[in-house]
């Protein structure tokens, strides 16, 4: 569809929209919609911009700054593309009960990488709350983590941290469905501290920390580095199980938002990336999708490589897990990289606790 076509189309729709977020905005700030306060810290961690900021790996790393910290959390997500509904238990800290499937790709990835963590999956947080306190009322944790609730201000927290991926433009940024923003650019009054994630290019991460001055929040730049290269149905405990990317000349498949951050790791662990594959985020793979890939990198010669979320959610489809296991599919793990602002954000988690 031609560019200025698609703006006719989809401008007054946004329009429209926009106006929807901004009155729904008013009413819970002159207090008509009210907020519900949970009996514990609420640490809430999401982004303003339609996926792809690297939202995730940062809650994963607030868990274990938390933990390292000698203090307990909870993490209650949304689920996005599981197949059941309401308030879940996840992990109880102890024990995984529910896979990808029930509980969603990147809910099943944090539960699996916090084991010491409880996981709750639910859509309205408040009822993910209540499970937690009548399930867990004798080891209570010290702090809630929610993921991707910038918007759900039903539940009100003690710090709002909000991801935008440095790779994305912020100020000509309009608003669904005309462009990716979930709300007008004005309801960033609301955070409490900016992470500008994602950062590949000084100059437009610049730009964007020029833009965020107005409001007056501390701002963290952070970046994506390359973890380990792991077979898929590797547990990754050992550094034996991880592979040489050097020189390595791969497929590369993903279905997440912004899949260019994927190629860049690849590309930044020496990797060489010949072809790749994107499908949309959350999109479940069949057999088919699966089949095409793998006779593709097989033709070309080529190592299939996937993302650690992907590998969450395929994994749990024996026949599919299994097909990527004997082609020697791999996945890259990553890691977020603080590297200016990590003090202020650390003192702003330790802050909120009693």
């Amino acid at each position: 569809m031609p560019e200025n076509l698609a703006s006719i189309l989809t401008g007054p729709a946004g329009l429209l929209y926009g106006f929807a977020m901004r009155c729904r905005n008013a009413l819970y700030d002159l207090g008509i919609f009210r907020t519900w306060r949970a009996p514990l810290p609420v640490v809430s961690v999401g982004n303003i911009t339609a996926g792809g900021t690297g939202k995730t790996p940062l809650v994963d790393w607030i868990v274990k700054f938390y933990h390292a910290s000698g203090k307990s959390t909870a993490i209650i997500s949304r689920g996005y593309g599981r197949r059941t509904k309401g308030a879940l238990l996840v992990s109880d800290g102890r024990e995984i009960m529910l896979g990808s499937r029930d509980a969603g790709d990147e809910t099943a990835m944090l539960a699996t990488r916090n084991p010491a963590s409880i996981v709750v999956v639910a859509e309205k947080r408040q009822e993910g709350v209540e499970l937690l306190m009548r399930r867990f009322a004798g080891r209570l944790p010290d702090v809630i983590v929610l993921d991707d609730a910038f918007q759900h201000r039903k539940i009100a927290r003690e710090l709002d941290i909000v991801v935008i991926n440095a790779g994305e433009p912020l100020v000509q940024a309009r608003v669904l469905p005309a462009g990716r923003l979930r709300e007008p650019l004005r309801g960033l009054s609301r955070a409490g501290i900016f992470i500008l994630g994602k950062i590949t290019d000084g100059n437009r991460s610049a730009s964007i920390v020029e833009a965020l001055k107005p409001y007056g929040k501390p701002v963290v730049l952070s970046r994506i580095l390359p973890g380990k290269l792991l077979p898929v149905g590797s547990k990754g405990t050992s550094a034996l199980d991880s592979i040489p990317t050097t020189g390595l000349r791969v497929l590369a498949f993903a279905g997440i938002g912004a899949p260019e951050g994927f190629v860049h790791s690849l590309g930044e662990a020496g990797a060489e990336v010949v072809e790749t594959r994107f499908f949309r985020d959350h999109q479940p793979y069949s057999a088919e999708s699966v089949r095409s890939i793998l006779a593709d990198s097989k033709r070309l010669g080529l190592l299939p490589v996937t993302t650690e979320k992907d590998w969450f959610r395929i994994r749990d489809d024996r026949e599919l897990g299994d097909l990527l296991a004997n082609a020697g599919c791999c996945y890259l793990s990553i890691e977020p990289d603080l590297y200016e602002g990590k003090a202020v954000l650390e003192e702003m988690l330790l802050a909120i606790l009693p």
